[in-house]
């Protein structure tokens, strides 16, 4: 069975965060860009990658939730309403040894 997957993109501060295990949430505005995206929609696991290439760091982290209407954590990059992505435990990673 394959798992329904969200592909994101992150800056270094937020990926490495997530890597670590420190930063739980990812956050997205609410705007019709994600509404469409993310509303009312269930996703498996989440495929974060920092950069852009064939060789770019990934991770693919368990979905445990997206919920509308949250505030987002300063620290982990938003203080107002957005979407919160409930991380899970990280399934798999690789080419981030190079960066």
């Amino acid at each position: 069975m394959e798992m329904k997957t969200l592909h994101l993109t992150l800056k270094e501060e937020w990926f490495k965060m997530i890597l670590r295990g420190i930063k739980k949430e990812e956050y997205r505005e609410i705007k019709p860009y994600w509404d469409v995206r993310l509303e009312g929609r269930n996703y498996d696991v989440i495929k974060f990658t920092w950069g852009y290439g064939g060789d770019k760091p990934y991770m693919i982290v368990k979905c445990n939730g997206i919920y509308k209407d949250g505030v987002g954590n300063p620290a982990w990059g938003w203080d107002g309403p957005c979407y919160i992505i409930k991380l899970g435990k990280i399934i798999e990673s690789g080419n981030i040894d190079d960066k």
